[in-house]
């Protein structure tokens, strides 16, 4: 008995230091990361991403929103490494004609223009993951959203990953568990998952996104469905690229307005709905956040950080690219 007892103690304590050593380098790549980390070799970073993405804002509100979303289509495939920037080439498929992507994400263009700003001003020195983490950051902001301190370190990727974007990014059809599960295996929270789901307060989702939600749900503002089955026609065809604003009582300007439109049944996606009223267990983060704007806001900031702390590649791993569009 001592000896069988001895050997369960000698097994419990080998698997617990195999999860401190997990959680130390999974701590460890974070540390790595410091919102000072280019202060000496690229001084006005955070001035030139800054100051484009103003002048990308002023010209069209919805990038902000498309940058945010960009971001977080980056961290959910292979982590935090630039990954969703890569173009298909004869040697490399890229994730951009993955089908959450595809005809989809946009803002390339912005970050391309913020690259090579940063190039001129400090060639080979800053990754386009580190770009495009702070160029979210700033379309937040800019649409009256909270500002937060940027961890910085990350670098680019060589490769991508088109079956990992596929399967690891949630549907607009998902429900509450398929989310709550998606963002736990990314280290997320259901608390985080309600805060960085309220980056729709601002945007547009197409038609195709939400055809099913306005013609099928029940739990659905009727005015509102109806409203949007005008833009939005039954069958896939010549309606499915038309958009509509996720939080149609505030569509650029980030707020808490769209936890109120949740509660009110005037969800835009079946994803969005499923945050309040349908048994996920996150109803009363949703209502507390449709509440209190600074609870969503001061909970958004910790979620993207962590958000961005997912898988950095850092040191000597991976590579800082020139072109964002393609491995050197």
């Amino acid at each position: 008995m001592a000896a069988a007892a001895l050997l369960s103690l000698r097994r419990a304590t080998a698997s617990a230091v195999a999860c401190v050593l997990v959680l130390a380098l999974a701590l460890g790549a974070a540390a790595q990361l410091s919102p000072t980390f280019y202060d000496g070799s690229c001084p006005n970073l955070q001035s030139i991403v800054r100051s484009a993405m103003a002048s990308a804002v002023q010209q069209e509100p919805r990038m902000g929103a498309s940058i945010l979303r960009l971001f977080f289509h980056d961290c959910f495939v292979q982590g935090c490494d630039a990954s969703v920037l890569l173009d298909d080439s004869p040697t490399l498929t890229g994730e951009k004609n993955a089908g959450p992507n595809a005809n989809s994400l946009r803002g390339y263009e912005v970050i391309d223009s913020i690259k090579s700003q940063v190039e001129a001003a400090c060639p080979g020195v800053v990754s386009c993951a580190d770009i495009l983490a702070l160029a979210a950051r700033d379309g937040v902001n800019l649409l009256s959203g909270p500002t937060w301190a940027v961890q910085l370190g990350r670098r680019d990727t060589r490769t991508a990953s088109q079956a990992a974007a596929n399967s690891n990014l949630p549907s607009p059809s998902s429900n509450a568990a398929t989310l709550i599960s998606a963002f736990a295996s990314k280290g997320l929270d259901s608390r985080d998952l309600v805060a960085l789901s309220g980056a729709h307060t601002v945007g547009s989702a197409r038609c195709t996104t939400f055809r099913s939600r306005v013609y099928n749900d029940t739990n659905i503002n009727a005015g509102f469905a109806a409203k949007r089955r005008q833009i939005c026609g039954a069958q896939s065809g010549g309606t499915d690229g038309n958009l509509a604003p996720l939080d149609a009582s505030s569509p650029v300007r980030f707020d808490n307005g769209y936890f109120r439109n949740v509660v009110g049944q005037f969800g835009l996606l079946h994803s969005d709905q499923e945050l309040f009223g349908a048994g996920g267990g996150v109803d009363g983060v949703t209502a507390q956040y449709a509440r209190n704007g600074a609870a969503f806001s001061r909970d958004f900031v910790t979620a993207m950080v962590k958000m961005g702390n997912i898988s950095p590649l850092t040191g000597s791993a991976g590579e800082i690219r020139g072109n964002c569009r393609k491995p050197n």
